[in-house]
């Protein structure tokens, strides 16, 4: 449907995850390559509880994608065999 929008929303949303954790820190003085690596560390099991919707989208897009393409290359497949395609 619209997986292109969904991974970049997911993205964005986790790198805006890491940004928040690393900007609090940051404010309570901790190095910037320390804030950087917990900011990364936090944010990714915090993006599992709080990016749960969005990344059940993200899953479901990825696996309509997945089941297109096989359908495709399956019905490539067989024109290279010379069957005909079943309507």
């Amino acid at each position: 449907m619209h997986l292109g929008r969904d991974v970049t929303l997911y993205v964005l949303a986790r790198l805006g995850m890491v940004a928040v954790v690393m900007g609090l820190l940051l404010l309570v003085n901790v190095p910037l390559l320390v804030s950087l690596a917990v900011g990364v560390v936090v944010a990714l099991p915090l993006s599992l509880f709080v990016l749960r919707g969005l990344r059940t989208r993200v899953a479901e897009g990825l696996n309509e994608r997945g089941a297109e393409r096989r359908a495709e290359r399956d019905r490539l497949r067989a024109q290279l065999r010379g069957e005909t395609p079943a309507l």
